[in-house]
């Protein structure tokens, strides 16, 4: 399985969305494709070959061709140029003017030139679009102005040549295609703006890079033309190319664009650093461990472009009424026509109204909807720090009403230190803790680096360990010098039998016990400080009327400690990783919707059975699948954050889609009814797509916080 990405051109409306999606969908060997109007778009999955795809493009009656760069800006090659709108603008002024004065009354055969280049020269375009659509099957955009303007100009070319007419209805032809393509040359300019964030990423990597060769020798090479392994020279000021370690030179790296961290970070020989941040005073030499796709920067942008082509639930519902809106507008048209010649209306009035309806009712702001607001909002997110993975996610978090965190690493820092030691047998405090040590010596677990950490600082030897093994959600298990150890919780020592003391060595401490066999012989009591911003967080979803909850695997006094200090309401502690998920599962049992806040390393069963999952990454870590955001640092006030965007975006969706419909509701109705002439039916359906558009561009307003 393999994803492509296809530039469309050609689409007007949500009507071709749907049919282009179909089309794909069709060729064997895709599995999945989506549309995207807003960026011009198509992300086909599947193991069909790119000419297949463009050829089922075109069968549908568009154009495509392989993406280059999916986060250019649409170029609109099917958009209006300036030059059509003035020349339209200049030759529908002097037909529709008489309507205000009539003295300006233009003589027949003149309105004929007039309104005859528009139709020609400026309305071909719908002809040719609208013949592709109805060849392929189906109807759209085009289709509609091309029947609704042809009439018009029909009926005005027969009074005028047959009854010799004064009132003609050049001007409703003239302009109805001049302004269909104002609003589309006003969409386009829009649709660029949409994608402003994504492509501020993009920017973010230098089209350049220095290479040091083998011999020392710098060059200047493509940056793109960068492997794992090579050694670049980056200059103060300078972008990094791609992601690497700092092998020479220290400095301090700008990453605000990246991860949000508003101070420059630190760096030096050893560290990480991330391709696309800025390099401050030091000149540094970095090995790059990762390039395009695979580094940081083009991981996020991939997460942001796939989230983008993705549809929320809601745009189902607009996918249906698409596939069936063009046959239902025309139906209407004509029963428009009918009616009005059955109540006894002349043959003219009838066929403009009908034109009105027609006119009136594309679908533009409907396809323009959703993707437009989803655009803006997860570009806007990740330029905060913030990456929707899964539009499903703005859906869930609009009723989010209980916000459970996991402790360690996303409440706390993660980074316990030992603050008691008490022995409990023959053996010194030194002995059990060079034994404890070596039994966490390849474990990453943040109580066994506090073990190991505490060992280095008295410099012990630790001793060899024979059979070591990870009990999951238990502790670690080897035998040290013939005799067996097990290090784990207060309740993995209690099941294996072993009888503890009642007393605390450290109130709200974590505690960790060494078994010998089944004998306690000593106990560890580890401190996690309160990550940066958790009160803040906990307060902010307080205030917002979300209630909070707490999951962790610690001794329930220990976690009762942190849960008082940052005002938490509910507390589950002694949970093993496994357990997580049915204590979400429990939860929305009781009917509440529920967000779960991980770090995402043993918290991915409970971000998946959660309503909405966010993973809490760190450095350059990227979010794992189960999770619908991730909150790119690990600052616990992005998530109130990430609830208000992700629930601004889903009103701007909601919004957007119920005036593009009332559009429709309101116009055709009143189109049908005769109170709407096909002039001012142009300027609605040209205004509906501007307003959405304009409507989502309001997001880029929002700041955390606010």
């Amino acid at each position: 399985m393999s994803s492509l990405s296809l530039k469309i051109d050609g689409m007007t409306c949500a009507a071709c969305v749907t049919r282009l999606e179909k089309a794909l969908n069709a060729v064997p060997g895709v599995s999945a494709a989506n549309v995207n109007l807003a960026t011009e778009i198509a992300r086909v999955q599947g193991t069909a070959p790119a000419a297949a795809l463009i050829e089922a493009v075109e069968d549908a009656g568009y154009e495509a061709a392989v993406a280059a760069d999916e986060f250019a800006a649409p170029v609109g090659q099917g958009a209006p140029r300036l030059w059509e709108v003035l020349l339209g603008v200049g030759l529908t002024l002097p037909l529709v003017l008489p309507m205000a004065v009539p003295s300006l009354m233009l003589p027949g055969i003149v309105q004929l030139a007039l309104a005859g280049i528009v139709q020609g020269q400026l309305g071909w375009r719908f002809y040719l679009h609208g013949w592709k659509a109805l060849r392929a099957g189906s109807g759209n955009m085009d289709v509609l102005v091309a029947l609704g303007t042809t009439a018009a100009f029909g009926l005005s070319l027969y009074l005028l040549f047959v009854h010799g007419g004064h009132h003609l209805y050049f001007e409703a032809s003239a302009a109805v295609i001049t302004l269909v393509l104002l609003g589309k040359y006003l969409e386009a300019r829009a649709k660029r703006e949409t994608g402003a964030a994504l492509r501020a990423l993009a920017a973010l990597r230098p089209d350049k890079a220095i290479l040091i060769g083998p011999d020392g020798a710098e060059r200047e090479v493509p940056a793109d033309s960068l492997k794992a392994g090579d050694v670049v020279s980056v200059r103060s000021g300078a972008r990094l190319p791609a992601d690497g370690v700092i092998v020479e030179g220290e400095s301090a790296l700008d990453e605000a664009l990246l991860t949000g961290e508003s101070l420059p970070v630190a760096k030096g020989p050893g560290d990480a650093v991330v391709g696309g941040s800025v390099n401050g005073e030091g000149r540094l030499h970095v090995r790059v461990t990762a390039t395009g796709g695979k580094a940081f920067l083009g991981t996020i942008m991939r997460m942001v472009a796939d989230a983008q082509g993705a549809k929320p639930p809601i745009q189902r519902l607009v996918d249906r009424i698409s596939a069936i809106f063009v046959p239902v507008v025309v139906g209407i048209a004509t029963l428009t026509i009918l009616g009005w010649l059955i109540a006894g209306a002349g043959a003219e009035a009838a066929i403009i109204h009908g034109v009105a309806v027609l006119v009136i009712a594309c679908p533009c702001a409907l396809g323009l909807a959703t993707p437009a607001a989803i655009m803006v909002g997860t570009g806007l997110a990740a330029k905060n720090g913030i990456l929707i993975r899964d539009p499903a996610a703005l859906e869930a978090a609009r009723t989010i009403d209980l916000v459970v965190f996991d402790k360690t690493g996303t409440l706390t820092e993660g980074k316990p230190r030992l603050v008691g030691l008490q022995a409990l047998a023959d053996l010194t405090e030194e002995e059990v803790l060079a034994i404890a040590a070596a039994l966490q010596a390849s474990s990453d677990h943040p109580l066994g680096l506090a073990l190991r950490r505490a060992a280095e600082a008295r410099n012990l030897a630790l001793p060899t360990v024979e059979g070591g093994r990870s009990l999951a959600g238990r502790g670690v298990a080897g035998t040290v010098s013939g005799t067996d150890y097990l290090l784990g919780s207060p309740r993995a020592a209690a099941e294996a039998g072993a009888e503890l003391p009642t007393d605390t060595i450290a109130e709200g401490a974590t505690e960790s016990i060494l078994l010998a066999g089944n004998r306690a012989i000593a106990r560890f009591a580890f401190e996690d400080g309160d990550r940066p911003g958790s009160a803040e967080a906990v307060a902010q979803l307080t205030a917002r009327g979300v209630a909070t909850a707490m999951l962790s695997g610690d001794r329930r006094a220990a976690a009762e400690v942190i849960a008082r200090r940052l005002k938490i309401g509910d507390v589950r502690a002694e949970v093993l990783p496994g357990d997580k998920a049915a204590a979400i599962a429990d939860y929305r049992g009781q009917g509440r919707v529920v967000a779960m806040v991980g770090d995402g390393l043993n918290d991915a069963p409970a971000l998946a059975a959660a309503d909405l999952g966010i993973a809490m990454a760190g450095g350059v870590d990227v979010a794992l699948a189960t999770a619908g955001i991730t909150l790119m640092r690990p600052d616990p006030r992005l998530v109130p954050a990430a609830l208000d965007l992700a629930a601004a975006v889903s009103a701007k969706i909601r919004s957007n889609l119920f005036w593009a419909f009332a559009y429709n509701v309101v116009g055709i109705p009143l189109a049908a009814a005769g109170l709407l002439s096909p002039v001012v039916a142009g300027i609605a359906m040209a205004a509906s797509s501007v307003s959405v558009l304009g409507n989502a561009l309001l997001l880029r307003r929002w700041r955390p916080g606010r």
